[in-house]
């Protein structure tokens, strides 16, 4: 399963890809889309959609998963950051992927084990479980973390609805 991860951002959009095999994860790729904040916020999230669209094309994944954010300092931050989160859910959907979303709280459980963690254990587990020699840059390391908790979230979705199943044949 191949998966993009987007953390959203009118600002930086950073995106992680990833791949996992059996219980293992791979780094394909990541990175940021920058906006200038001189220019027209329509302009910004058309380059959003534009460049989350031009890595789906180039990497091809399964799957997308974007942060849930809830907090911002004002109303007007956290209407440009929802519609940040918009351009690239269209991007996602127009592209014929199923895209999920998680809160912050859900994506450190999935990666540390704890739904509290600092943004720094996010980032040492994210290049330890990735095996990258570095961190990644800060809104691609929280991207990569949204696609390794959506990969753990498909299998345990998975594994859930396998054990369901059983147990509804053995009801029979």
């Amino acid at each position: 399963m191949r998966v993009l991860g987007i953390d959203p951002g009118s600002r930086i959009t950073g995106y992680g890809i990833i791949e996992k095999i059996g219980n293992r994860f791979t780094h394909v790729d990541n990175g940021a889309i920058f906006t200038d904040s001189h220019d027209e916020f329509a302009l910004r999230l058309r380059k959003i959609y534009r460049g989350l669209t031009a890595v789906m094309e180039e990497y091809r994944p399964d799957a997308m998963a974007v942060e849930q954010v809830f907090l911002a300092r004002n109303a007007q931050s956290a209407l440009k950051l929802g519609q940040a989160r918009g351009a690239a859910i269209v991007a996602g959907v127009n592209a014929g992927l199923p895209v999920a979303e998680y809160t912050a709280m859900q994506v450190k459980q999935a990666v540390v084990g704890y739904g509290h963690a600092g943004k720094e254990q996010v980032q040492q587990m994210v290049k330890a479980l990735l095996g990258l020699p570095e961190i990644a840059q800060t809104d691609a390391s929280d991207a990569l973390a949204v696609a390794i908790c959506h990969a753990n979230s498909a299998l345990l979705r998975s594994v859930a609805g396998t054990l369901l199943q059983t147990s509804v044949r053995k009801r029979r």
